[in-house]
C-alpha cells in the first residue's frame, strides 16, 4: 500500500491557480491536468479533486465545502464519545440497580 503524502495548503492553491491559469494553453482539461500535476509532485487524479474541493468551496460547484465537512466529523466525532458515555451509564445504572434489588432481598430476610 502506497503512503499517503499531505500537501500543505499553500502547494494546493498554488497548483489550482496554476491549472486555472495555463488551462488554456491545453488541448484538454486532463491535459492541463497531467502537466501541472507533474511539476508539482503530485497525481493529476489529485490535482483534479483539489480543484473540485476549491471549486465547491467558493460555491462554484455544489457539494459539502471544506469547512462543512469539517463540522461534520466534529460532530460525528462528539456523537461517538456521548454515545459511549451513555453506554457506560446505562451499564453503571443497571450494575447499581441489581446491587440494589440484592441488598435490598438482604434487608427483608432479616
Amino acid at each position: 500500500m502506497k503512503k499517503q503524502m499531505r500537501y500543505s495548503p499553500e502547494v494546493r492553491e498554488r497548483a489550482v491557480r496554476l491549472l486555472r491559469e495555463h488551462q488554456g494553453e491545453y488541448a484538454s482539461e486532463w491535459a492541463a491536468l497531467e502537466s501541472i500535476a507533474s511539476k508539482i509532485g503530485c497525481t493529476a487524479e489529485t490535482l483534479r479533486k483539489w480543484v473540485r474541493q476549491t471549486e465547491t468551496d467558493q460555491g462554484i460547484r455544489g457539494g459539502m465545502s471544506t469547512s462543512e465537512r469539517e463540522r461534520l466529523k466534529e460532530l460525528e466525532r462528539e456523537n461517538r464519545e456521548l454515545k459511549r458515555a451513555n453506554e457506560i451509564l446505562r451499564k453503571a445504572s443497571a450494575y447499581f440497580a441489581q446491587a440494589e434489588l440484592v441488598y435490598g432481598r438482604l434487608q427483608f430476610a432479616k
